[in-house]
């Protein structure tokens, strides 16, 4: 094999990539890696601030790929169809979709109707949606890669986040189905389920999580990053399909 770095690199370079939820946790830290290999990426979130913040902070840590994006949220149809038109305008189209923009959500008895309900389509709808919006450009080109980002709450079934599990246990299944579906069109599906990740949706304070990334229980988002870009980087001929991120110590 050849030298790794350049490997990395000849996968992501100039490749258009679309990130959803990619301004924050897990999908800046892809962003960051990506745009650091050469990447061409598109990133959104709802939040004005947090985009703003994540966009200086990509473009001053490398030169090498290019940065774009806006603030939308994936539960607008409008919203949606201004993210692709803009994917179009300034990408060109698209070669690698990473859905990852997720919301927390805790038991059937916490909540209500309005608040499950914007969490689902946030998590189970926004993926769906945009996985049709790159299948329609990826079959002209008869290749492209998609990757869901999933949780291990899939496999655990907390009862502390009913909402949550059964949102990321659709997207298990919705990953497998769609790849039986669009392989044929050239277009590969990975699904990766982190473990514990430090991020905003953590309900422990910033200082706990640390503590607890330093004892090996929970994982930073930039490993995530790693996983996805080895998911990224294989032959055309091979397919990371499902792969599943844990803390060294979070006995699952």
């Amino acid at each position: 094999m050849e030298i790794l770095s350049n490997y990395f690199h000849d996968n992501i370079c100039h490749k258009k990539i679309v990130i959803t939820g990619g301004t924050t946790g897990i999908g800046k830290a892809i962003a960051d890696l990506l745009v650091s290999l050469g990447g061409r990426v598109l990133i959104f979130g709802r939040d004005e601030s947090a985009f703003y913040t994540a966009m200086d902070d990509i473009k001053a840590k490398s030169s090498k790929g290019e940065i774009f994006g806006e603030t939308a949220d994936i539960t607008k149809k409008e919203d949606i169809e201004r993210i692709w038109e803009r994917v179009d305008k300034v990408l060109g189209g698209v070669d690698i979709l990473i859905n990852n923009a997720a919301l927390p959500a805790g038991g059937i008895m916490e909540g209500n109707y309005e608040d499950w309900k914007y969490v689902l389509e946030t998590n189970i709808l926004g993926y769906i949606a945009f996985a049709k919006e790159a299948v329609n450009r990826m079959k002209e080109q008869q290749s492209g890669h998609i990757v869901n980002i999933g949780s291990m709450s899939a496999e655990v079934k907390e009862k502390t986040g009913v909402i949550y599990v059964a949102s990321k246990t659709a997207i298990r299944g919705f990953s497998t189905a769609l790849r039986k579906e669009i392989n044929p069109l050239g277009i590969k599906v990975s699904h990766v389920e982190p473990g514990a990740v430090t991020s905003d949706m953590q309900p422990e304070p910033k200082e706990v999580q640390k503590e607890k990334i330093k004892e090996m229980e929970m994982l930073e988002a930039e490993d995530i990053a790693m996983s996805v870009l080895f998911c990224l980087c294989q032959p055309k001929r091979c397919d990371i399909v499902s792969m599943q991120v844990r803390p060294h110590l979070q006995i699952i």
